[in-house]
């Protein structure tokens, strides 16, 4: 092993490396109709495809795989901005919402051409689509976004919303909330559930689980017939699903922690598997109800769950609960089909996520799919620790530490690695441990890493996940902070070599932390947000509230100054570090001006700023030479303000403020 100090290892791990052969693996489905039960669909996000969605399969009898999306279509929905659910399945046939027209889609075939299933033309979106055998009809969200062009409403209008495909007509089955997700259709046809809810909420706060009676044509609901079954004020509620006797399943809070409830005929509510562990996750998107467990489609009463990430099958008649031991660490996406295999996506900290079937008998597993061709040797890996720290007010926070890991390089002794701490969007949301090349950039090339999962994170509990209320600028800049110096303190990583990235709202934290605290000596904001007050007047309408929970009602005088006084931009006398910017210009949730703001901002301080403005991008980087660009000058940016030295020599950018502006010469 050669002696090279840390931030210098060179790494076969590259930003190219990241995206090329590799594909990010969205969301998987089965189809509906048990004639079609051996063959499952997924959809992968193609980064040499400048971040297109495309349906794949998978057929059990031939053992091939097929990619279903023409090249000129990208399945890819824009509900709530965010997306998800833009694909279902139903005999055979892929229905899908085009990224370009929004209209959807059904393919009959891999090699047929898509036809359209609604009109061309509408502002409407679509997404969480059913297909319901029993009435041969549609059943999906709908945004409509006509009634802003028009002026008869301020915001787009959300609804549940049913198609008929032949005809392509369409009625609105349930409309007067802000917010619906999740609707499904009885397997005898007769009833209709849905979730809900309205502002200030977000869908992990106060939210509610609806069932209805379908008239006979299924194309109306029965008048009156609407009612809540489950939720209400801070309870969450979500992802309903109808068991083959017609009875309801949902995931709800009501412990604290996220478990899942059987509703019976006379309306009693059952916890099926208390656990201190969840089994549920932020609805950031849509698509969740196929995420987190599924039913056996032949009436067993098996489900197939996944608490904790961990898969398993709890049966409902004798309640047993068994786990299967695949391999994998964490579980997602799970479908039981009628011949006895388990679909799902599956990752763990050191395999690439994978697409995986298991045999419910003989629990064989098969890997059908992995995300990246490309081989990962295993030293050059670094594995994470699951650790806690003191933090403020005698709480503890949570994360996952990288060491720096590079079979090649060894450190010159008695030095410490510098440390990049990540801090995730949302902000509600968490870090998991799966295999994250991007992460294993940095550890590979001797930077060590902590994703932080701060007080208001999900998977840790209600009542830790509700930290963040009124506290969203405090507790997690204390977090952040203090799981750095907790490193330092345990010895672990250098004092003077801290640094700090983070996209979104993780950007936002990131410049919050380098406006009010002094422990990072530089940071990198990814569409992050800088000032809150001009996010509360301009953001879309699926988070236009959320930060009245998570900060305060932007109502009052006073309450607007609570915005101004977390906003970095205001107080942009207090930086004095390096500072970097990576923004899409086309973001519809993080208005561009605002990264451009804080850049201009830093760089007439004199301090080393940077802005790299991706054309084309919208909120988050789905085009590969982004991807790839943005990790390495993030990289070079941090080298040459923490002072050491990339051995990567491709690397060529303008660094303001900075003596050394020629960059890394080949």
């Amino acid at each position: 092993m050669a002696v090279s100090p840390y931030g210098n290892w060179k790494s076969p791990i590259s930003s190219k490396f990241v995206t090329t052969s590799g594909v990010g693996l969205q969301e998987l489905r089965v189809d509906t109709n048990s004639q079609n039960a051996d063959v499952v669909y997924w959809s992968e996000l193609r980064y040499e495809e400048q971040g297109r969605f495309v349906v794949c399969s998978y057929n059990k009898r031939t053992t091939k795989i097929e990619s279903w999306t023409p090249p000129d279509f990208n399945v890819r929905s824009l509900v709530h901005e965010y997306g998800g659910g833009a694909f279902f399945i139903f005999n055979g046939a892929v229905y899908f919402s085009n990224f370009k027209d929004q209209v959807l889609y059904v393919q009959k075939a891999a090699n047929s051409p898509p036809e359209a299933v609604t009109e061309v033309g509408k502002s409407w979106r679509y997404a969480d689509g059913f297909y319901s055998s029993k009435k041969q009809r549609i059943y999906c969200i709908r945004e409509d976004h006509d009634v802003v062009k028009e002026g008869k409403a301020k915001e787009a209008v959300n609804t549940v919303v049913v198609i008929n495909p032949d005809t392509k007509t369409q009625n609105v089955l349930v409309s007067g909330a802000d917010f619906y997700s999740s609707p499904h259709i009885s397997p005898d046809g007769r009833h209709i559930c849905w979730m809900q809810w309205n502002h200030p909420n977000m869908p992990w706060d106060s939210t509610e689980v609806w069932t209805a009676d379908l008239t006979d044509s299924g194309d109306a609901v029965v008048s009156d017939s609407a009612k809540k079954v489950a939720g209400g004020a801070d309870v969450s509620v979500m992802i309903p699903t109808w068991t083959c006797d017609n009875e309801l399943l949902y995931i709800g809070d009501q412990t604290d922690w996220w478990n899942l409830y059987h509703v019976s005929g006379s309306g009693t509510h059952t916890n099926l598997l208390p656990k201190e562990t969840e089994i549920g996750g932020p609805h950031w998107v849509f698509g969740s109800r196929a995420k987190t467990y599924c039913l056996d489609p032949s009436g067993s009463g098996k489900i197939v769950t996944t608490f904790g990430g961990e898969l398993g099958i709890f049966d409902s008649k004798s309640k047993d609960y068994k786990v299967i031991n695949t391999g994998f660490k964490n579980h997602s996406f799970v479908a039981l089909t009628t011949s006895g295999d388990i679909y799902c996506l599956a990752a763990s900290p050191t395999q690439y996520p994978c697409v995986i079937s298991v045999n419910v008998e003989s629990e064989k597993v098969n890997v059908i799919l992995k995300s990246c061709k490309l081989e990962l040797d295993t030293g050059y890996c670094s594995v994470p620790e699951e650790i806690e720290w003191p933090t403020a007010n005698g709480e503890k926070c949570h994360g996952f530490y990288y060491p720096p890991q590079n079979k090649d390089y060894v450190a010159p002794t008695d030095t410490l690695p510098p440390l990049l701490v990540r801090a995730h969007g949302g902000p509600t949301s968490t870090y998991s441990s799966n295999l994250d090349t991007k992460i294993q950039y940095w550890t590979s090339r001797g930077i060590a890493v902590l994703t932080v999962n701060y007080r208001g994170s999900t998977s840790y509990g209600k009542q830790y996940r509700h930290r963040l209320r009124g506290n969203w600028g405090i507790c997690d800049v204390e977090d952040c902070c203090s799981g750095a110096l907790y490193l330092v303190a345990t010895g672990k990583v250098d004092g003077n070599k801290l640094c700090i990235d983070g996209g979104s709202a993780g950007g936002y934290t990131t410049l919050a932390c380098l406006t009010f605290k002094n422990v990072f000596k530089a940071g990198a904001s990814h569409y992050g947000i800088g000032d809150l007050s001009a996010l509360a007047e301009d953001t879309h309408k699926f988070e236009s509230r959320y930060m009245d929970t998570i900060i305060a009602p932007y109502d009052t005088d006073e309450n607007k100054q609570i915005y101004a006084k977390r906003s970095p931009i205001h107080y942009t006398d207090k930086l004095n570090c390096a500072m970097a910017f990576f923004q899409g210009d086309e973001d519809k949730v993080v208005p561009p001006d605002q990264s451009v703001k804080m850049y201009e901002t830093v760089k007439a301080k004199k301090l080393p700023a940077l802005l790299e403005m991706f054309k084309g991008e919208q909120h988050g980087f789905r085009k590969a030479e982004n991807i790839q660009r943005a990790l390495d000058v993030e990289f070079y940016f941090f080298g040459k303000v923490l002072g050491f030295e990339p051995a990567d020599k491709h690397i060529t950018v303008r660094i303001d403020n900075l003596d050394e502006n020629k960059g890394i010469k080949d």
